[in-house]
């Protein structure tokens, strides 16, 4: 978790002065380097291993055993292999062909099962039948990228859950945060510090409140932020319960500098861990965190989707 790895070895080709392309277009059309590019993104420094690691932890909790799961927007299939060590068959589903040939071949050698069934299809048409499948994924902020067509994207992939089936998405509400007290400290006592106790750092972190970062999106049209509440009423519409919302990294994952300090000391990073975790269930959170889990479970038996 805490080695070193190489950053992104292709290096991209010269950019075009024109207009951004829909994203449904720009993953239609994604080459080999804009695929690779979203694989090294959870890997290469310390903040990148934070976002990985607190992802696949969110995962490990809610993930339940079951013959068929799906990861809907898979891309490189970063997380697909966290869909269940005893899951029978995983279903990989994309709009890019070059993301779905790259995650076949990163999934050689590697010990989460067979290669997924991999579909090149539209997240707001998946070629399933109804309550198909015990676990379905919408990670990667999948929804935002669907853009004006995330409502349908969103109620494909309800649609597909089983009775007593789990979804996990993500998505990104806000600009996100970090802690003020984190902040202000130099960076060289972050790793003493986090040695400390979590709840105690936990109160000095939500006495002094966060600050909001900078927003660094692109452009307007570049995703859709999409809030928590909104997600949670749709849920509950639908016949699904909650289990776990959680921003990702409030408190000090928005400095990747100050990280370094603690990527190296066990004690100070799973400190750091936790702490994330503890801070990140907090609704107050939720607004402007740059990424949102959300767990919920099936709690019907029957179907309330048009």
């Amino acid at each position: 978790m805490r080695s070193k790895t190489a950053r992104h070895p292709v290096s991209p080709s010269r950019g075009s002065s024109a207009a951004p392309l829909p994203a449904r277009e720009r993953f239609l059309r994604a080459d080999r380097y804009r695929v690779e590019r979203e694989w090294y993104r959870y890997e290469g420094s310390a903040q990148r291993d934070l976002y990985r690691v607190l992802r696949e932890r969110f995962l490990g909790r809610h993930v339940q055993p079951s013959p068929w799961a799906i990861d809907i927007g898979a891309g490189p299939g970063r997380f697909t292999g966290r869909l269940g060590s005893d899951i029978g068959h995983v279903v990989a589903l994309d709009l890019s062909a070059t993301a779905l040939r790259y995650l076949a071949e990163r999934w050689t050698g590697r010990s989460a099962g067979p290669v997924p069934e991999r579909v090149r299809g539209d997240g707001t048409r998946p070629p399933f039948r109804a309550g198909s499948f015990g676990v379905v994924a919408l990670l990667g902020n999948t929804l935002g990228f669907a853009e004006d067509r995330a409502d349908r994207v969103l109620a494909a992939s309800l649609s597909l859950a089983a009775p007593s089936g789990r979804i996990v998405l993500e998505i990104a509400p806000g600009a996100g945060e970090i802690s003020c007290y984190f902040a202000r400290l130099p960076a060289s006592s972050l790793g003493r510090l986090l040695r400390a106790p979590v709840p105690l750092l936990v109160q000095r972190v939500q006495r002094e409140g966060f600050a909001t970062m900078a927003d660094r999106r692109k452009s307007p049209g570049s995703f859709r932020r999409i809030d928590v509440d909104a997600i949670t009423a749709a849920l509950s519409t639908s016949g699904f319960a909650v289990r776990e919302a959680m921003a990702v990294a409030p408190a000090l994952g928005g400095k990747p500098e100050r990280l370094e300090a603690v990527h190296g000391d066990a004690k100070a990073w799973d400190h750091l861990l936790e702490l994330e975790e503890t801070t990140g269930r907090s609704p107050d959170r939720f607004p402007r965190a740059a990424a949102v889990l959300v767990a919920a479970e099936r709690t019907t038996s029957e179907h309330t989707i048009n």
